[in-house]
C-alpha cells in the first residue's frame, strides 16, 4: 500500500508530461503530412536519381575545372628561359 502513495504522483506527473510531448508535436507540425509517407511507395525514384546524377556529374566537373586551372598556374608560374637570371648568363661562354 505505501508503494501506491508513490506510483500515483509519479503517473499523474508521467502524464502531464506525455500531454505536454503531444501538445509541442501538434505544434510544431509533425503530423501536418501523415499521407505523404504511405503515397510515397507509389512515387518514382527516378526523379530522384536523376537529381543524384546530376549532382554527381557537377561536382565531377567542378573538381575536374578545379585540376585544370591548378595546372594552368603551375604552367602560369614557371620561369620563362628567356627572362633567366643575370647571373646564369654570366656564367654562359
Amino acid at each position: 500500500m505505501d508503494v501506491v502513495y508513490g506510483l500515483i504522483p509519479m503517473m499523474l506527473i508521467f502524464g502531464f508530461l506525455v500531454v505536454l510531448v503531444f501538445i509541442w508535436m501538434a505544434k510544431s507540425g509533425h503530423f501536418d503530412d501523415l499521407d505523404g509517407a504511405a503515397h510515397s511507395i507509389f512515387m518514382d525514384d527516378d526523379e530522384e536519381q536523376n537529381h543524384n546524377e546530376n549532382k554527381a556529374a557537377d561536382q565531377s566537373a567542378s573538381s575536374n575545372k578545379r585540376a585544370s586551372e591548378m595546372q594552368s598556374n603551375e604552367v602560369a608560374s614557371e620561369v620563362d628561359p628567356s627572362q633567366s637570371d643575370d647571373s646564369e648568363a654570366q656564367n654562359r661562354p
